[in-house]
């Protein structure tokens, strides 16, 4: 890379439009490239057609979901009253919304999906690096939700078939929650199998039916109960003094990293958008609105379940689950299915068979990836991520949130700052061109990734018995880092991109050498 802007295209470069729009003539790169395949291409712009609806019906999909609900009974039973949860996961929400349109922004632009985006500032081979970090973290992430999602089956199966969970077991669960988790798993499969087309469709209408289906359930329990609970009313244990504040910081970490890992592959699906307009308002008004709410929601339910049943009930299955209603339970688990398969096949499906692809591209395309991802998500037993709160929100999401910050501040820094939005599309497909750098890989961006990675998890800590870090942090000196990882890992990163790329002040002239 020789300058933030590329040559003016020639009669062989990119085509553009007027709405700022950027594609490639046909035959603008040759087929044998090892660095093409059919799913890496830029997204023609007849085929970037996705309106502020489908951006905000995904996120009401994505959002809707068990572990979203769980968060706030994750940060309850820290020791949060029901307001200071809310308020941690709603300004999570706004915060990480920004790098979210940050690097949104290149997909409506140029069509082009999360590992192709980061070859830019990592280079062509190097992209592996960043892309294989977020697929393995959406490959967990993919089994926590389809292992949930199948207890959920099986809690309202077995009391729609008596008997259905008292099955023999195998590996120390009955039969048939396997049977369910195998059967759900399998279905997610087949539908992402269909391509992204079908999932725009599929998230059109699961968004609102979900959306309904949370609200049937708390005007059930708002029923039963003669109106809402006293959990409203319990008093916070950690109080807003210096109690609270050890507790906030790392839990507000934690709901950032819940969505931090979409902060970066959201070209995925930013590339099928019909212009910025689209893109900006429809995750605007999808991702931090539906977040808040459906906490408030899950706060609302669950208060009101405390009062009928003595003790407060946060797992909406297990809640549903008490209904003796044939019907109910049916719907409850229709919206189950509906719920997690609408977040983890556009959450955790999605990008890594896009970051699988971009590794070996002639050989695992966006289908294979899919499967793949899915055969990762059974063998990590995701189980035993969610054992505890502290284990999910300090230790899972706090380490994956300081990876993925990393990540996000140099794709920021080098998209915004760097090149102020200009790509050589081409060049994103061409060995030896202004991405190449050295062999394919960019010693800035790899020396900005582990400075910024050290920073934001190398004081990552642990209680006795509650994880896997000793209690005074990996390295003690950063252990005061750990609880902001998320931040500390986007701003170092950043900052060091920065001071290497551009020590002369001219947008990157000194990376000539690498070209």
């Amino acid at each position: 890379m020789t300058a933030t802007v590329p040559p003016a295209p020639s009669a062989e470069g990119p085509i553009g439009d007027p709405r700022g729009r950027v594609e490639l003539p046909p035959g603008a790169l040759p087929e044998d490239s090892r660095f093409v395949n059919a799913d890496l291409l830029p997204v023609p712009v007849a085929g970037r057609r996705w309106t502020t609806y489908n951006f905000a019906a995904l996120w009401i999909g994505m959002a809707h979901n068990i572990p979203s609900w769980l968060l706030a009974s994750g940060l309850v039973t820290l020791g949060m009253d029901w307001k200071q949860a809310v308020l941690t996961i709603a300004l999570a929400n706004v915060i990480v919304l920004l790098p979210m349109l940050l690097t949104g922004h290149a997909g409506p632009k140029y069509g082009i999906p999360f590992p192709v985006l980061a070859r830019a500032s990592f280079g062509l081979r190097g992209a592996n690096l960043p892309a294989l970090i977020r697929a393995a973290v959406a490959c967990a992430w993919f089994g926590i939700q389809t292992w949930i999602g199948g207890q959920g089956i099986f809690v309202l199966l077995g009391k729609i078939f008596g008997g259905w969970t008292d099955a023999s077991r195998i590996g120390g669960q009955p039969w048939t929650l396997w049977l369910c988790f195998l059967l759900f798993w399998a279905l997610e499969l087949a539908i992402i199998y269909r391509g992204m087309d079908t999932l725009r469709r599929f998230e059109n209408w699961a968004a609102p039916f979900v959306i309904v289906g949370a609200l049937v359930l708390l005007v059930w329990i708002t029923v039963k109960a003669g109106g809402l609970g006293p959990l409203l009313d319990q008093p916070s244990e950690l109080g807003w003094g210096a109690e609270f504040w050890p507790v906030f910081f790392p839990s507000l970490m934690g709901m950032i990293a819940f969505w931090s890992t979409l902060s970066l592959n959201i070209p995925d699906f930013t590339r099928f958008g019909a212009g910025q307009r689209a893109q900006i308002r429809g995750q605007a008004l999808g991702l931090p609105t539906t977040m808040t709410l459906f906490a408030l929601l899950s706060v609302f339910v669950t208060s009101g379940s405390q009062a009928v049943y003595g003790a407060a009930v946060w797992d909406p299955v297990e809640l549903a689950a008490k209904t003796d209603n044939v019907f109910g339970l049916v719907f409850a688990l229709v919206t189950v299915l509906v719920a997690t398969i609408s977040v983890n096949i556009a959450a955790n499906v999605v990008s890594p068979a896009y970051d699988l692809a971009n590794l070996a591209p002639k050989r695992i395309n966006f289908r294979t990836g899919a499967l793949i991802t899915g055969v990762i998500g059974v063998l990590v037993m995701p189980w035993k991520l969610t054992a505890t709160p502290e284990l999910y929100i300090f230790t899972w999401l706090g380490l994956v949130g300081g990876l993925l910050g990393t990540v996000a501040g140099i794709l920021i820094a080098d998209y915004w700052i760097v090149r102020r939005t200009v790509l050589d599309l081409a060049d994103l497909y061409r060995p030896g061109g202004r991405y190449w750098y050295a062999g394919g890989w960019n010693p800035r961006a790899v020396i900005a990734f582990v400075v910024g990675g050290v920073l934001a998890v190398g004081g990552s800590h642990s209680l006795p018995g509650t994880g896997p870090f000793p209690e005074d942090g990996l390295i003690p000196l950063l252990k005061p880092l750990a609880d902001y990882g998320w931040a500390v890992g986007l701003v170092a990163s950043a900052a060091v991109y920065l001071v290497l790329t551009l020590p002369s002040g001219r947008g990157g002239a000194k990376m000539v050498p690498y070209e």
